[in-house]
């Protein structure tokens, strides 16, 4: 079981840019791993944009900004387009981000983020853009993620949108709950129904 979700109330890290693509949020050459090693893809994060070909990190990029930090990603519109890769989720989650915010998600990426332990929560494209004005002002305002009630509240303005979540994956989040555990945790269910079919 995952640590479950409720309210998380965090500072956040803005990456401003549209269209990031899987090969840019883990590149190509890491999938060779076959096993979910959170470290190593957690290290590998944004890799080439996030050290120089020497391996140095490049100062430039917001993860080697001590200015910014906390368990949320705020991102431009389409994150997550391109290929089907859950390496790309994986890098997220061992980074350590427990919600991802963006206007829009690439579909598959979305879906392996939530099979992931991680939230994406999509808003509106001026909530967005409110989002990453406030945090350039104030990189320590806070930002309210509410499972339970699916809201996203800027601490700082106030402002708060409704976001959509699948009702089985709502409840899994909520719970700590894989797509395995959840069929554990109801194996009477399913084998007493077999029974009466």
């Amino acid at each position: 079981m995952k640590q479950p979700f409720n309210i998380i109330t965090s500072t956040c890290v803005p990456l401003p840019l549209e269209n990031v693509d899987t090969d840019q949020i883990i590149p190509a050459r890491f999938l060779k791993a076959t096993t979910r090693e959170e470290r190593f893809f957690g290290d590998n994060l944004f890799r080439d944009w996030r050290y120089h070909a020497d391996g140095s990190p490049n100062e430039q990029f917001v993860l080697n900004d001590p200015t910014y930090s906390g368990c949320i990603l705020v991102a431009g519109k389409n994150f997550g387009s391109g290929s089907s890769r859950e390496h790309a989720a994986w890098a997220i989650a061992g980074y350590g981000f427990r919600v991802v915010v963006s206007s829009f998600f690439a579909d598959i990426h979305k879906n392996n983020e939530l099979n992931n332990f991680v939230l994406p929560v999509q808003v509106s494209e001026d909530f967005l853009a409110e989002l990453f004005q406030t945090i350039r002002h104030d990189p320590k305002a806070l930002v309210e993620v509410d499972l339970p009630r699916q809201t996203i509240t800027n601490k700082s303005t106030g402002n708060s949108e409704h976001f959509d979540i699948n009702g089985y994956k709502k409840h899994c989040l909520m719970n700590g709950l894989d797509d395995i555990d959840f069929l554990v945790q109801n194996q009477e269910k399913t084998i007493e129904w077999e029974r009466q079919q």
